[in-house]
């Protein structure tokens, strides 16, 4: 059984994860206390209802269950964020994301019980000069502090040469995990030593980000 995805809060954040949501065949419940916001996304949620979410019974009265996950989205509110964020987790809901405008906004949130708090201009300016410091990275994902599975485009030097004569984990202390054929997006996983790398391939490695700079 599919969970469900509560979103609270409807500016442009929210109102896309909503929609995101819904066209990718998640059940979505909207809830925002105005009725203009309610309106505009009917067409893009399970469900959309009009409630100020501060309220303790908001739980209640929508039908929060524990293992639900919860999306907070609002601007400078922290008030609100923190109130909301508080009664959930008082309710032992499991997974609570909240929007953030900033750190100092995400340091409170995550005392009060926020799972995960995210500052979209913060990852998106941290994504936006990724792309222009390693220009051959598609996409990323951080694992831990230290270490991210990184989406690559093989540099024109990798082309024609074999993994094992690239020597990639001795010179750059990466490791290729997988690699991607474009035209027929099929998975090599793993790929042995005498694996050549050719284009129209993208590459999956395990590595530090210094060390993907160090190869753009």
């Amino acid at each position: 059984m599919q969970k469900r995805v509560f979103v609270i809060g409807l500016g442009i954040f929210g109102f896309n994860i909503v929609k995101e949501l819904f066209e990718n065949g998640f059940e979505v419940i909207a809830i925002d206390k105005s009725k203009n916001a309610i309106q505009g996304i009917r067409d893009y949620a399970t469900k959309a209802i009009v409630a100020d979410a501060t309220d303790k019974e908001i739980v209640d009265r929508v039908g929060i269950q524990e293992e639900d996950t919860v999306i907070i989205s609002f601007g400078e509110d922290l008030a609100a964020s923190t109130l909301i964020t508080l009664n959930l987790k008082q309710h032992k809901i499991q997974n609570i994301i909240v929007k953030a405008p900033n750190d100092d906004h995400m340091t409170v949130l995550e005392k009060v019980g926020a799972t995960h708090v995210i500052i979209p201009e913060k990852e998106i300016a941290h994504k936006v000069a990724r792309g222009i410091i390693s220009p051959n990275v598609l996409d990323y994902l951080p694992l831990s502090e230290e270490y991210t599975i990184f989406e690559m485009a093989p540099p024109e030097s990798f082309l024609g040469k074999s993994i094992g004569e690239l020597q990639l984990r001795t010179k750059f202390h990466i490791e290729v995990i997988a690699v991607r054929e474009l035209i027929s997006d099929r998975f090599i996983m793993m790929p042995p030593a005498d694996f050549v790398i050719k284009d129209g391939e993208v590459l999956l490695v395990i590595g530090k980000e210094a060390d993907i700079e160090r190869i753009s």
